[in-house]
């Protein structure tokens, strides 16, 4: 799986990509991640003097706020594409290269587990557009027929963290990401409630203990207690 970002702050993903699952993907070559910056892309004769590549500008209409500029945007999508071309070239692909181009706004459709194996089953490709300010001029999801997702009912500064988060679920769906261990874990029905070690905590005078059912070895029991508050559908 190759993931593609468009985004003005690739900087951001440096940390979290060098770390942890993802990081061991990475370095494993089972997926990869690709950047793009929209600045790279803006006429020379837009900058300012200090050299500054803005990719934003007012709103048609008024209203608060700077709204990002489609060209730049689209420009950076033909980029990745051609990326794609040459991938496919390099990497003898026999199976065929199919692309998903994702929009990350408020109110679109909940992104969801069930939608990241899909979404990891289906396509071999992952753009991902990461808007900032007000949004992303409304003709780039026309033109190049996005798929717009949302994270939640709430809105953060850009989209760069739901396109982790897009990433990192995608990524677990993926044969050869998690170990065997971790694979049994992402496919079983687990309590909220989790313990470990020690099995009696003291803290402030008070002994705060495991269950009991947790220490019986009675599995049957145990896996009914897991799932006392996650019925099944």
């Amino acid at each position: 799986m190759n993931f593609h970002i468009i985004t003005i702050f690739p900087e951001i993903f440096s940390s979290y990509l060098d770390e942890s699952i993802v990081g061991r993907a990475i370095k494993n070559k089972t997926i990869s991640v690709s950047f793009y910056n929209p600045r790279d892309f803006v006429k020379d004769k837009t900058k300012s003097k200090n050299g500054y590549k803005p990719v934003d500008d007012k709103p048609y209409g008024g209203g608060p706020g700077m709204v990002m500029c489609a060209e730049p945007i689209i420009k950076a999508y033909e980029q990745a594409l051609k990326k794609i071309s040459k991938l496919k070239n390099i990497t003898n692909r026999t199976k065929q290269v199919k692309i998903l181009t994702i929009n990350f706004i408020p109110n679109a459709e909940k992104f969801t587990t069930s939608f990241a194996k899909k979404i990891s089953k289906k396509y071999t490709d992952i753009i991902l557009i990461c808007g900032r300010y007000e949004g992303i001029d409304a003709r780039v999801d026309k033109i190049l027929k996005t798929k717009k997702i949302s994270i939640g009912d709430y809105v953060v500064t850009g989209g760069e963290l739901p396109a982790m988060i897009l990433l990192d679920c995608v990524s677990r769906q993926l044969p050869g990401v998690l170990g065997k261990i971790e694979s049994l874990e992402e496919e079983r029905i687990s309590s909220s409630e989790v313990y470990t070690r020690p099995e009696v905590l003291r803290y402030k005078n008070k002994n705060h203990k495991v269950p009991k059912v947790l220490l019986s070895g009675n599995h049957k029991k145990i896996e009914e207690w897991k799932k006392r508050d996650n019925p099944q559908p």
